[in-house]
């Protein structure tokens, strides 16, 4: 296929769109791992324990050797916008 067939398939799909440069700066990045648990000044061993993440899957995230599914990045996003109330809430537990 040349390069225009692929966009015109790629736009009669409407689960497949291209991402325009308008749709790529709406969409919520997630700051590196490494980069909130410095900011908070935690040890990787602190960071996991206080956040429920096993300390392997932490050490994964930090070495690019894997990176986050949606979920991990929705959970480490809340982190980065309140880290306390992460912390509260994990602590509270179920209700």
């Amino acid at each position: 296929m040349t390069d225009e067939q692929v966009l015109a398939a790629a736009l009669a799909d409407p689960d497949a769109q291209p991402l325009t440069p308008e749709r790529m700066a709406r969409m919520q990045r997630t700051p590196p791992v490494r980069v909130i648990r410095r900011a908070l000044n935690l040890s990787q061993q602190e960071f996991a324990a206080r956040y429920h993440i096993p300390i392997g899957t932490l050490r994964d995230w930090e070495q690019s050797r894997k990176d986050p599914d949606a979920a991990a990045r929705a959970y480490l996003r809340a982190i980065a916008g309140d880290p306390d109330g992460v912390r509260k809430a994990l602590r509270a537990g179920p209700r």
